[in-house]
C-alpha cells in the first residue's frame, strides 16, 4: 500500500466515526430544547396537579373544621344531658327535703328525734351542694318572677315594693338553671 492509499482509508475511518458523534449530538441538542408544545403539556399537567392538590387541601380543611364542631356539639350535649340528668334526681329527693323541713319546725318533746332529723336535714343539704344545686333566696328579697313563685299576695306597709315576706316552699336552682321555683307570698 502507498501512502497515498494508507492516507485515504484514515481520512474514511476518521469520517466514519465522526459521523455517528454528530448525529448522537443533533439528537442530544433537540432532547435538550423541547419545542413549545412539549412545554405546554407539561404545564398545564402542573396546574392541574395544583389545582387537585388546593382542591384536597381544601377538603381536609373542611373535614377537619366539621370534626372540630362535631367534637364541640357531642361535648355539649353531654353536658346538657348530665345537667338535666341531675336536675331530674335532685327534682325527685325535693318532697324529702320538704318533709325534713316541715318536721324540723314542729315542736316536739323529744329532742333526740329532733337531733336526728337535724342531722339528716344537714346531711341533704351537703349532698346538694355537691352537686353544686343551691337554695334561691326568697325571704326578705325582692319578688323575681325568673326564680320566684307568688301564690299570695298581701298588702302590708312595714314590708318595701315587691318583697317577698313568706316562703312556703324553698326554691332550688342548678347553675343558672331553675330547678324549682320559690313558692312565696309577696307584699304590696
Amino acid at each position: 500500500m502507498s501512502k497515498k492509499d494508507k492516507e485515504k482509508e484514515s481520512v474514511s475511518q476518521q469520517e466514519t466515526t465522526q459521523a455517528p458523534q454528530e448525529e448522537a449530538v443533533s439528537q442530544a441538542g433537540t432532547a435538550q430544547a423541547p419545542d413549545s408544545a412539549e412545554l405546554t403539556a407539561a404545564l398545564e399537567s402542573a396546574e392541574k396537579a395544583m389545582a387537585a392538590l388546593k382542591e384536597k387541601e381544601d377538603q381536609f380543611l373542611r373535614l377537619a373544621a366539621e370534626y372540630d364542631n362535631y367534637r364541640r356539639r357531642s361535648q355539649k350535649e353531654k353536658e346538657s344531658v348530665w345537667n338535666d340528668a341531675k336536675s331530674e334526681t335532685v327534682l325527685a329527693f325535693l318532697p324529702v327535703y320538704d318533709n325534713l323541713e316541715r318536721a324540723l319546725k314542729q315542736e316536739t318533746a323529744d329532742e333526740a328525734f329532733k337531733k336526728g332529723v337535724e342531722m339528716t336535714m344537714n346531711q341533704l343539704r351537703e349532698v346538694l351542694k355537691k352537686l353544686g344545686v343551691e337554695e334561691i333566696p326568697a325571704l326578705g328579697e325582692t319578688f323575681d318572677p325568673n326564680v320566684h313563685n307568688a301564690v299570695m299576695h298581701v298588702e302590708d306597709e312595714s314590708a318595701g315594693e315587691n318583697t317577698v315576706v313568706e316562703v312556703f316552699q324553698t326554691g332550688f336552682k342548678s347553675g343558672d338553671k331553675v330547678v324549682r321555683f320559690a313558692m312565696v307570698k309577696v307584699a304590696n
